[in-house]
């Protein structure tokens, strides 16, 4: 897997986690799948940090998600 793709799969993990963890918390619930969810982005996002050779600044975040997109376009 490219770090390109990792790190976009990555922080749309963490993205869907944060919904997840504040309904489970209104509810009463345990947070599991906000955990799973948060634990797999972060492992994603390492992952695409440490292979990446220059590292990755937030300001890269818009190309990189341009990058993985059109690259599934194609």
């Amino acid at each position: 897997m490219l770090p390109d793709t990792a790190l976009v799969v990555g922080v749309i993990c963490i993205a869907l986690a944060i919904p997840s963890l504040i309904s489970a918390y209104s509810e009463s619930r345990a947070p599991r799948l906000a955990s799973v969810l948060a634990v797999a982005g972060g492992a994603f996002v390492v992952y695409a940090v440490t292979q990446h050779p220059m590292g990755y600044e937030i300001a890269d975040l818009p190309d990189v998600f341009t990058r993985v997109f059109a690259r599934l376009i194609q």
